[in-house]
């Protein structure tokens, strides 16, 4: 039996602690947040006790911790874990600082235990598909990607102020992506970028609407298309070109149910969410990180690709305001 401490009751915290609690030999002992009434309603679904970070660092039963918690607190709950030798699934990013994020690597690396980063579109089954097709030579050897990412609303301005800028906070994910698909690190990458749905987003200091090119050490090519309002849903898409063909994924829909008729021919619009979307996706990374511990597969993220995720998204900004070219 291993026991685990959750940090974070809010909404992805809520989703973890599910998942957490239906993986076999795994129990939910802690749940940890600063909202004393968030962490009590959670750990009463699940059997489990509330308490405070020194009480998790300090109990030597526990094994593992999942952080889900603001970004500010990554950094610090993913050192004193480490330094505690325990396991460690923390959320994107590690932190907004390049520097401190790399001195969280180097302590993982040090204390050597296990770290997964929370990058769930490469558990999603179609994106899955698609890699392991790629990986089968399906398409030859691939050349270019494109990628649609598309939110369907912004969240609140005072989140936008305090989560690093769009690059970090909602590309971070595509830049996985990215890095994942076409098994490659960037060369040069040139950002752009508007404030197109709420300009309040803008005296916030940040843009609502992205375009990204990467060019590849290979000499490979990706582009990243984002923004912060997709009415009809939250519109996950990417391509992959090769040598051989093309292989696409597409959006998930409620159901699958089209309807023919004299005046239109409709189906359902994409989940309209990320919670929904990739609702398989969460569930089969925190069954991946307890088969890691227990030996039974090697890890798909690691601390070292949410470090690299990080450095293209410190890159794009940095291009963003610089209207430049940025190398790596």
């Amino acid at each position: 039996m291993i026991d685990v401490a959750l940090f974070g009751a809010g909404r992805i915290g809520t989703i973890h602690a599910g998942n957490v609690a239906r993986q076999p030999g795994v129990r939910l002992k802690y749940v940890v947040d600063v909202d004393a009434q968030a962490a009590t309603r959670l750990a009463a679904q699940y059997g489990a006790k509330t308490t405070d970070a020194e009480t998790v660092f300090n109990d030597a039963g526990v094994g593992a911790v999942v952080i889900g918690s603001s970004t500010d607190t990554h950094a610090d709950l993913i050192l004193r874990a480490a330094k505690a030798r325990k396991a460690i699934f923390c959320e994107k990013p590690v932190d907004l600082a390049l520097d401190r994020a790399r001195s969280c690597a180097e302590a993982v690396r040090s204390a050597g235990v296990t770290c997964l980063i929370g990058f769930q579109r490469r558990y999603d089954p179609t994106f899955a598909a698609i890699k392991e097709r790629i990986a089968q030579g399906e398409i030859g050897e691939p050349e270019m990607l494109i990628i649609t990412s598309r939110d369907p609303a912004a969240p609140p301005v005072e989140y936008i102020k305090r989560s690093g800028g769009i690059f970090k906070d909602m590309l971070i994910h595509d830049f996985d992506v990215f890095r994942w698909i076409l098994e490659d690190e960037a060369a040069t990458v040139y950002a752009t970028g508007s404030c197109l749905t709420d300009r309040v987003i803008e005296s916030a200091g940040d843009i609502d609407a992205t375009a990204v090119t990467i060019r590849t050490r290979g000499g490979r090519l990706a582009q990243i298309n984002t923004i912060r309002r997709a009415v009809y849903g939250y519109d996950q898409r990417f391509e992959v070109l090769g040598s051989k063909g093309m292989l696409q994924a597409g959006n998930h829909r409620p159901t699958e149910v089209t309807l023919w008729s004299s005046g239109a021919v409709a189906a359902d619009k994409p989940e309209y969410f990320f919670l929904e979307r990739y609702r398989a996706a969460y569930a089969a990374e925190m069954a991946h990180f307890f088969d890691v511990l227990a030996g039974r597969a090697r890890a798909r993220t690691s601390i070292d690709d949410g470090v690299k995720a990080l450095a293209l998204a410190e890159a794009a900004t940095t291009s963003w305001r610089e209207q430049r070219i940025v190398e790596l």
